[in-house]
């Protein structure tokens, strides 16, 4: 789950060596955790968060395949 956000982030902004991704694995839950340069922000929401919207549905899709659910928060400043 990770590499696929990570693949889909890092082409959406201008500066993908600063995409910082972190997994928070539970028993049926996994939370993952994205950080990135404070500039890409918008980029990554998108307008009325479109964007941010559009991969959670992604990786929704992709996790219910796999029977977890997934939770994709973004965080304010890159750790």
């Amino acid at each position: 789950m990770k590499e696929f956000v990570e693949y889909i982030v890092k082409n959406l902004v201008d500066h993908p060596d600063q995409v910082r991704i972190n997994e928070i694995g539970g028993t049926h839950t996994l939370i993952i955790e994205l950080a990135v340069e404070k500039s890409d922000i918008g980029k990554i929401i998108g307008k009325k968060g479109k964007t941010i919207n559009a991969i959670r549905t992604l990786l929704m899709s992709v996790a219910s395949r796999n029977g977890i659910r997934v939770n994709l928060e973004i965080l304010e400043e890159p750790k």
